[in-house]
């Protein structure tokens, strides 16, 4: 059987390539899966989808005129896909329920830390020779407070590393983490982490029930010197709102890798565009608002995990097994 996979980056075909190998054909396709893609899936049984493909009403139905029978989606993110639609039409959909939780926890670190001590533009600056400390000026980690908006596993491996900062924690979610609370994380009201945390990160899903947790007035109750980051799901923040409160010279920083509207966007070059997003162009010209195109997972680690579950999910499907990543079973 040969699989068609879209969106595959230059750095994970081999990846791809060598984990299937000895099991069933791989077709890469750097392209992503959309309404005018989906014609190319035609005669394969099974795709392969990354979370920036459209898997929507239209996309399903096409595949499934196709004769595809199979969604292997490579992340755990599925909010891109119409499970109602997938299932009345028989297709099996499979994500992948977990990864290294390090990739994306050291790298929303990062960003935190990029944004605080100024790193995009010193160097910037240094390519220039200008060598001034003017404006670069941060603050310790160490004492202050982070708030940690979702403590599942990433979440955990972000308060560990702030943590090791030596800073106090406090913690948002449905449940309590023992691991976390081991730490000394305290759990309270969103409200309250907002308006005492100097540091808010965001690990949650992306569902109707967190969709813009972070609004309007959300943003209002943070510190006007907080630094907020976000490397989970762009649908979290409310981003007009965020370049409202941008404009009225609030936050130290703000470090996004993943942005609402990112589709159509994120993996690919526009450099040689005008970008039509006037929200995305208008943030980006912060000084103090870092955004990267959605590379926390992007680790050798991380994608080597995520390819072997996918290819796990491909057997398990041909063998009529079932795993904890199946979102819609084989009929």
């Amino acid at each position: 059987m040969e699989i068609l996979a879209f969106g595959v980056q230059a750095d994970e075909k081999p990846l791809i390539e060598a984990a299937f190998r000895g099991h069933h054909e791989v077709r890469c396709l750097d392209v992503f899966l959309n309404e005018d893609t989906a014609p190319i899936a035609a005669g394969y049984e099974v795709v392969c989808t990354s979370v920036n493909c459209d898997l929507g009403n239209h996309v399903l139905q096409t595949l499934a005129a196709g004769g595809t029978q199979m969604v292997a989606q490579r992340s755990t993110g599925f909010n891109n896909i119409d499970l109602k639609v997938a299932e009345r039409l028989a297709m099996t959909v499979a994500r992948v329920s977990s990864y290294s939780p390090y990739s994306v926890a050291e790298f929303a670190w990062a960003l935190a830390m990029a944004v605080n001590r100024r790193i995009v533009r010193a160097s910037t600056r240094t390519r220039d020779f200008d060598f001034r400390l003017d404006g670069l000026m941060g603050r310790d980690m160490h004492g202050r407070t982070a708030g940690v908006l979702g403590t599942g596993k990433i979440g955990e491996a972000f308060a560990r590393i702030a943590h090791g900062f030596g800073m106090n924690l406090l913690g948002w979610d449905v449940a309590e983490t023992p691991a976390c609370m081991q730490l000394g994380m305290r759990y309270v009201p969103k409200e309250r982490l907002l308006a005492e945390s100097d540091l808010v990160s965001l690990h949650v899903p992306l569902m109707p029930e967190t969709s813009r947790l972070i609004d309007a007035d959300a943003l209002k109750a943070m510190k006007d010197d907080a630094i907020l980051v976000n490397s989970s799901r762009g649908g979290l923040i409310d981003t007009a709102a965020l370049v409202a409160e941008l404009r009225e010279g609030r936050f130290t920083g703000v470090g996004l890798d993943v942005y609402e509207a990112e589709a159509g966007l994120f993996f690919l070059d526009k450099s040689l565009q005008a970008i039509e997003d006037d929200t995305l162009a208008r943030l980006v010209t912060f000084p103090n608002v870092l955004v990267t195109s959605h590379q926390a997972y992007y680790t050798e680690d991380a994608v080597g995990q995520i390819v072997e579950a996918t290819l796990k999910n491909v057997l398990d499907y041909k063998e009529g097994r079932r795993s904890e990543n199946v979102l819609v079973p084989r009929s």
